[in-house]
């Protein structure tokens, strides 16, 4: 049940007919992995807190650092030298008390995110690196938990939502394959604050979405965001039926 004070926390979301007291309950009672608390892992930590995500397991090993701070507004400038997952708890549980956060303060090897993806309903994969997104995708097609992706550099941003428990989902690695190792990271390459903010904040509701159960989530889309024009483009994404990753479960 909803008690008086979430009902009136929540009531501008609640009277949508979309969410509705149901909707508010499936967020009470779900569990989220954020990975990684960076540019944009900030808006989506804040925006499921606030809309009361029962419990956020926050993943990051990093610490604060005065250079976060341009896109990082998790963070401030009294957070540096903490760790982020830390700083994160302490501004999570000033935005909204009645969730639960689960910290993972070190790096995740192959059995502690398998477990840690295990223990959630839903990922959202907020890292940095290639190498990362692959594990996340991999660990999530596993344990059969929907994942939303999200990734920004320079001017430019893309979101897709990789589920699967529904056979006609392709997964990051159909889309993206084996990769690049000399893929390029915001720290080498720079990025404009308010596009992290804005990718994530997509992220955060595609996230609610599912979790909440309304609307049409991104599977099977990729958003491509161009922030110098203004443009957004969005392309179909096919499942590969060969991917090592996820055709094993649609044989």
């Amino acid at each position: 049940m909803l008690t008086d004070q979430e009902l009136l926390r929540y009531s501008r979301q609640v009277l949508l007919s979309q969410v509705d007291i149901e909707g508010q309950l499936r967020l009470k009672n779900s569990r989220a992995l954020i990975v990684g608390l960076g540019g944009l892992g900030s808006p989506v930590a804040m925006y499921l807190a606030a809309a009361g995500v029962g419990e956020l397991h926050l993943a990051d090993f990093d610490t604060v650092d005065v250079t976060n701070l341009q896109r990082q507004v998790l963070h401030d400038s009294a957070s540096i030298g903490e760790t982020k997952v830390d700083s994160a708890i302490a501004r999570l549980s000033a935005i909204n008390p009645e969730i639960d956060l689960v910290a993972h303060r070190s790096a995740l090897d192959e059995d502690s995110l398998s477990a840690a993806v295990a223990a959630v309903d839903l990922v959202l994969d907020c890292s940095d690196n290639f190498a990362t997104r692959q594990a996340v995708n991999a660990a999530c097609f596993a344990a059969g938990k929907p994942l939303v992706s999200g990734a920004a550099i320079r001017l430019e941003g893309q979101l897709s939502v990789f589920d699967p428990r529904r056979p006609e989902s392709p997964c990051y690695h159909c889309l993206y394959g084996e990769g690049s190792d000399a893929e390029l990271t915001c720290s080498e390459a720079g990025v404009v604050g308010p596009l992290v903010g804005l990718v994530g904040s997509l992220q955060a509701l595609e996230a609610l979405k599912l979790l909440a159960q309304f609307g049409d989530a991104l599977v099977g889309r990729l958003l491509l965001i161009d922030a110098l024009g203004t443009h957004f483009r969005e392309m179909r994404v096919k499942r590969d039926p060969k991917c090592p990753v996820c055709s094993a479960r649609h044989v």
